[in-house]
């Protein structure tokens, strides 16, 4: 190619040269995004208090873990933005504290319905619908399956072993990086990457499946708590740090994206990425916040006397999970 840039081909640049290189504009933007990224985890972290100290304890767990979500990532997208050769281990952290939050997103509805007892209690004779998305969307002549003790630990096993193996293939691909067996731009037959990131993508879908049968069937008696809101911002965040950081990776690792040195093509492509996400996600930590902390009153009462009040609340009508005093 006529005019090619030698420096298009070579490693991402250091954490000091992209200092070096800003520009006013440039200046402008790393401050903005940084100053999105640190409001962000100051908003998060103010949530935790708040949700500690007014939330019963059954789902003070999976709701700090859902929330985290977002500023996780966009606070990682900094990192990841600031020092490019550390995009590997910025991508992998937030996919990996991903792969918890789809496991406490399942725990979190369950919750919001009593707990896995009252769960069963109130769903007695009662079927999961199980073509849905991602996996059976398309085949709704799929038997209805029991609700049953059995049936919901499946649900969790299905999205549990993606927390659990997310962790494993991270540890994995960094013990093949310091080896040199790991690349993520090397799609070859004899590359780690090319097993790794199937397996990665097959293990999401399986996990995502079982959150979807769960939402299908909560959605109405937890219509009261937003559940549709909040899962609509669980799906965005998905798609958002998964699909969309896909997308735009592919077009750089195939030259779409130009290069502008000393950014090579596919350096520029993850800056492109991380820079999206820091905006993204701070709008999504923003509405997060309103959905979440609205929800919550201070608890007063035992152990004993908020179970029997979620029996009363499910009897009269209201949805499963709501408390009244």
């Amino acid at each position: 190619m006529t005019g090619f840039d030698p420096r298009c081909t070579q490693e991402p640049p250091l954490a000091i040269e992209v200092i070096l290189q800003l520009d006013v504009f440039g200046i402008i933007l790393y401050a903005a995004l940084t100053f999105m990224a640190l409001v962000s985890m100051l908003l998060y972290m103010e949530e935790c208090v708040y949700i500690y100290r007014k939330v019963s304890s059954n789902k003070k767990s999976a709701i700090i873990w859902v929330n985290g979500a977002a500023p996780v990532i966009g606070a990682m997208s900094c990192l990841g933005m600031w020092i490019p050769r550390a995009t590997m281990f910025t991508d992998m952290t937030s996919a990996t504290y991903f792969a918890i939050v789809v496991f406490k997103f399942l725990i979190l509805m369950i919750e919001e319905c009593g707990g896995d007892e009252i769960f069963l209690r109130q769903s007695e004779n009662k079927t999961f619908r199980i073509s849905t998305g991602p996996c059976c969307c398309c085949c709704p002549c799929l038997p209805q399956v029991p609700i049953t003790r059995r049936s919901l630990f499946m649900l969790k096993l299905g999205s549990f072993q993606f927390a659990l193996l997310k962790v494993v293939f991270t540890i994995l691909s960094i013990v093949l990086w310091t080896n040199k067996n790991y690349d993520v731009a090397d799609m070859t037959i004899s590359g780690a990457a090319i097993w790794i990131n199937p397996g990665v993508g097959i293990l999401t879908i399986i996990a995502l499946w079982p959150v979807a049968i769960m939402f299908m069937h909560v959605r109405n008696t937890l219509r009261s708590v937003k559940i549709i809101p909040k899962y609509a911002m669980y799906q965005l965040v998905l798609v958002l740090s998964q699909l969309q950081s896909a997308i735009i990776n592919i077009l750089a690792m195939y030259g779409t994206i130009g290069c502008s040195p000393p950014y090579s093509s596919q350096s520029r492509g993850y800056l492109m990425s991380q820079q999206l996400l820091i905006l993204e996600m701070f709008i999504i930590t923003l509405v997060t916040r309103l959905l979440y902390r609205r929800q919550y009153d201070p608890i007063s009462y035992s152990e004993g006397e908020e179970e029997k009040n979620v029996i009363l609340a499910i009897e009269s009508g209201e949805h499963c999970g709501k408390n009244n005093h």
